[in-house]
């Protein structure tokens, strides 16, 4: 566990000691290499595309009037495999390189609740990511990371009331009060039906989770984003950059939905929604589908939900590089792909990024790997001049174009949504999943015809090549996980957790919020496990129904 005593040093002397600045200094001034100075932004005067300007309803061109002149984006690379101690010390070593945020990656058994020791996640610790199964796993995972000078993103969904607990229990043994805390927990559970499948709960269940994680949030997390709404695994799973958009708006629009019905104020959760985007190939459409997406987003607030303050219009997001772009074949091309993509994000307008690694093809990515990943956002910060304007590419035919055929097509499936009765009837009938595996299905068609040319994969090849060096994850980690969640339980206050566990069962069958209670049960040594059986116990398992 951590150490509290303020006199010990925060980091270990064997890593680089980073600095935590939220990103580096701007300069005053901004000219080209000619010495040709740049505008913040440009308009019709200057050619542009009319008189709407960065941080401005609807906020096509960013949501923030300076953007990357004032501060770059958060570059945030996703890491997390085997135990806790070897995730930590991927995050120093990241932190020490420039990386500006954490993300976490979990494995299998954690995103869908389990603990390391129960049979169902046999085979699967840390495989996928790090093993967290106790507040113990989570703060040996920060340890010597001041929680309150870093923000942390969190992949996990279905048990997110869960990790989020155990981080605020962690703050808390560590003397930073909630409040301090600034991250995001993804806790997307629509796209997890749609294109995961990485659920535990029924959907009824899983909307209630995630509302009383709003309404606990607003209050005592106020700087946490309380969901990333992720259209990520959407266009992973095969949509089109059209699909992507439309049906992650579709599933903000039903949590913006379910938390009105729940009683809450619009304006008083809006500004802690944020999204999580993927960027691929065709860099001009993705620039578009950015700015048509955030378009979208400011009318669909202002208008149909009547949100107010303007922040509740803002589509803030995070974006991460195509994973199903990567080849196994001649990984290094993957660079290249990755480098193209996080361009494309950044011109796009993104508040943070995750740039994939050459490798992960085939493997978890290793430290070199990712060391190139990050290099790459800090080559387009610092050497490529497109952050020292705002949307550089405004005004171009082809993207103001391409930034209204997005908006209209995306708009259409919307209606067509709406139709069904919203995104969770659309999901239950399956036809936003059929609309996902028709596109699929087609760009698999045109890869194998030779349509799409994937280079070193359907063309170029170079024959036979050698195996890269991979990282590998130790087998035995799955028994140290198991000595260490039994040395856990023997030790703590094993009275205390039954009679919580009987409070979390009764909470759930009530309407109580569920957050304070889960943070009391982890504080006190209950496990993931646990929490999500004595909630599985209440509200059962989901099964698709097509």
């Amino acid at each position: 566990m951590p150490d509290s005593d303020p006199k010990r040093a925060k980091w270990d002397e064997t890593v680089v000691q980073p600095t935590l600045k939220k990103s580096p200094e701007r300069k005053a001034e901004f000219v080209t290499s000619s010495g040709i100075p740049l505008a913040r932004a440009y308009t019709s005067a200057d050619g542009g595309p009319g008189d709407d300007l960065p941080g401005e309803y609807p906020f096509t061109r960013g949501v923030q009037p300076t953007m990357y002149r004032s501060r770059f984006w958060t570059m945030r690379q996703y890491a997390g495999f085997g135990t806790a101690e070897e995730s930590n010390a991927r995050y120093r070593f990241l932190l020490s390189q420039g990386q500006m945020g954490l993300s976490v990656a979990f494995d299998l058994p954690t995103q869908i609740g389990y603990d390391a020791d129960d049979p169902m996640a046999r085979g699967e610790v840390g495989k996928v990511g790090v093993s967290i199964s106790s507040v113990q796993d989570m703060a040996q995972l920060f340890d010597q990371i001041p929680l309150d000078e870093v923000s942390t993103s969190m992949t996990i969904n279905a048990p997110a009331t869960v990790l989020l607990a155990m981080y605020i229990a962690v703050g808390r043994r560590n003397g930073i009060p909630a409040a301090k805390l600034r991250g995001t927990v993804q806790n997307d559970i629509l796209k997890e039906y749609i294109a995961r499948g990485t659920y535990i709960y029924p959907p009824s269940a899983s909307m209630r989770l995630i509302t009383d994680l709003f309404r606990y949030c607003e209050t005592d997390v106020p700087q946490w984003n309380t969901i990333s709404i992720s259209g990520y695994h959407i266009r992973e799973a095969g949509s089109t950059a059209v699909q992507e958009v439309a049906f992650t708006l579709a599933n903000g629009i039903a949590y913006v939905q379910a938390a009105l019905a729940a009683g809450l104020d619009v304006d008083a959760f809006a500004g802690q929604l944020s999204f999580f985007f993927n960027a691929h190939n065709q860099f001009l459409e993705e620039v578009a589908k950015f700015r048509a997406a955030r378009r979208m987003w400011a009318r669909i607030m202002r208008e149909r939900f009547g949100a107010k303050n303007p922040r509740s219009w803002m589509m803030r997001f995070h974006t991460q590089t195509g994973g199903s772009t990567l080849t196994a074949q001649q990984p290094e091309n993957n660079i290249v792909r990755v480098a193209i993509q996080a361009l494309a994000a950044v011109m796009g307008g993104t508040q943070s990024l995750h740039t994939n690694s050459m490798d992960e093809a085939l493997a978890l990515p290793t430290e070199k790997a990712v060391q190139i990943a990050l290099r790459t956002q800090q080559v387009i910060a610092h050497e490529s001049g497109v952050a020292d304007t705002i949307d550089p590419l405004a005004g171009s035919y082809v993207i103001e174009s391409l930034t209204d055929e997005i908006e209209r097509q995306a708009l259409a499936y919307l209606q067509r949504i709406d139709d069904f009765g919203g995104a969770l009837a659309a999901i239950e009938s399956g036809y936003i999943n059929g609309e996902i595996e028709s596109a699929a299905y087609a760009y698999q068609k045109a890869v194998e015809s030779g349509e799409q040319v994937v280079v070193g994969v359907n063309q170029f090849g170079v024959g036979s090549e050698p195996m890269p060096d991979l990282l590998r994850v130790d087998p035995a980690i799955e028994e140290r996980q198991r000595a260490k969640l039994a040395a856990l339980r023997a030790a703590r206050d094993n009275e205390k957790v039954s009679a919580l566990r009987g409070q979390l069962e009764s909470a759930a069958r009530d309407s109580n919020n569920l957050m304070p209670i889960i943070v009391e049960c982890v504080d006190n040594d209950m496990t993931l496990g646990e929490v999500c059986n004595t909630l599985r116990g209440v509200f059962g398992e989901y099964r698709p129904v097509f």
